[in-house]
């Protein structure tokens, strides 16, 4: 769990920072080492009671470590503790925050996108929908119906008509539905899923932008968990086609601190027009007079943001930077070939019927049984007998009508199917496939 290297690299991170600051009398806050010691001790102790998300073994929610460098850079950027709201507090992040922004549209073939980084993928979605919203005021919203929960629930905040959209056998939005929805004029934006929660399900985004064109709205990307995957060079040829055609949306928002290795929280939002910012102008009599530059608080709709997000994904683009073909794209690829062949174990497997197809590094799986109320239970027991073997995974609860594709031969005897999930967003996880798919069959053997 800890290479004890991180904290020599840390200490002779640190003794470089404080060099920057020598010219200064000498001042050392005090504190009660003893006391400061016992409480961590505690903490230590608490945080014992948690799942090892770091792990290979740990094969559940959307949970990927951040990497080293990312970990020490955050820690070390907090003897600082820089806030990104204004250049006053964070010059050298501020500066550093839109590198990276520009670095990340560039994955999506952007040069000068207008941009910044946000708390998470919730925060960021809101900020496209409220820009959304401002060019399309009183129209609807419509996003799949396996769309994240969050924008049925941003749309609410924000008084927006929303609308969700039918899904085809393969969990991507329905293009006939969507067809049906346009129709009726009061559509000003779609949002395209790039990778489902569920199931990792891209939508078919050329589909979607040509629609959107005739129709004359907005098409807003969530990336959210899947935006990275834009530089695997693996992907199937309707994910690839899909991701390609991103450049061409107006606004997208990817989270860091999902496939990106970055500590939480760390989401970014992108605007391809910089026009766009117009909406976020405001006055401030009190504050930000040290330089004519602009300030990222200008246009996001946080204020005090954690510049140590900043620091910590600048880090990890110089070690392991965002473009296809290197390092940080191969590791992608890992990922998807993990699912794929963990999807094609499960479906040699007598115990298990995968559903459909991973396009990216996520497979949804039921336990094989006679009924949906059965398949059920048997969920539910395998997750219990596989964490005993410390194999960690996540369930998820179905429409029982999705199997009819996949696992026909179990009869709907429920609304509901309760399934389960598996995030292979490790690397590693790609030489972990036998240690999992053995807990797995174990613990799905009946009593």
């Amino acid at each position: 769990m800890i290479n004890p290297a991180e904290l020599d690299v840390l200490r002779g991170a640190l003794e470089k920072l404080e060099a920057g600051f020598t010219d200064l009398p000498r001042f050392a806050p005090e504190f009660d080492v003893d006391a400061v010691s016992d409480v961590l001790q505690q903490v230590a102790t608490r945080m014992q009671d948690n799942y090892p998300y770091y792990h290979p073994l740990y094969a559940g929610q959307m949970l990927k470590p951040p990497h080293p460098v990312a970990r020490l850079a955050y820690a070390l950027s907090l003897w600082i503790n820089p806030n990104n709201h204004a250049l006053d507090g964070g010059r050298a992040s501020s500066a550093m925050e839109k590198e990276c922004v520009i670095e990340i549209g560039n994955m999506f073939g952007w040069e000068a996108p207008l941009g910044h980084l946000a708390g998470g993928g919730t925060m960021a979605n809101l900020e496209a929908l409220w820009i959304a919203g401002r060019l399309n005021p009183d129209k609807r919203v419509v996003a799949s119906e396996l769309a994240h929960y969050t924008h049925k629930r941003i749309c609410e905040v924000l008084r927006i008509p929303y609308s969700a959209v039918r899904c085809t056998p393969g969990g991507h939005i329905d293009l006939a539905h969507l067809d049906e929805l346009l129709d009726q004029g009061d559509v000003g934006t779609v949002v395209a899923t790039m990778g489902t929660t569920g199931f990792g399900a891209v939508d078919p985004l050329p589909g979607i932008l040509e629609r959107a064109a005739k129709a004359h709205v907005r098409v807003h990307a969530d990336a959210a968990y899947g935006g990275y995957f834009t530089l695997a060079g693996t992907l199937g040829d309707q994910a690839r086609g899909a991701f390609d055609a991103l450049g061409h949306v107006d606004s997208i928002v990817v989270d860091p601190h999902k496939h990106g290795l970055q500590p939480y929280g760390c989401g970014c939002v992108l605007f391809r027009d910089p026009a766009d910012g117009r909406f976020y102008k405001h006055d401030s009599p009190y504050t930000y007079f040290s330089s004519e530059e602009l300030h990222l608080g200008e246009i996001s709709l946080e204020c005090s943001r954690p510049g140590a997000s900043a620091v910590a994904l600048w880090a990890t683009h110089r070690l392991l930077p965002p473009v296809r073909g290197g390092q940080f794209a191969q590791d992608l690829e890992r990922c998807l070939a993990a699912a794929r062949e963990f999807w094609f174990r499960l479906d040699a497997s007598p115990s298990f019927r995968p559903l459909m197809k991973p396009e990216l590094d996520i497979v949804t799986y039921a336990v094989n049984a006679p009924d949906t109320a059965a398949a059920s239970r048997r969920a539910r027991q395998v997750f219990e007998r596989a964490a005993e073997e410390n194999l960690h995974l996540a369930l998820v609860e179905l429409p029982a009508a999705m199997l009819r594709t996949d696992a026909p031969e179990i009869r709907e005897t429920t609304d509901t199917v309760t399934c389960l999930r598996s995030v292979l967003m490790k690397p590693e996880h790609r030489d972990w496939i036998d240690r999992l798919v053995a807990i797995l069959e174990n613990a799905a053997v009946t009593d």
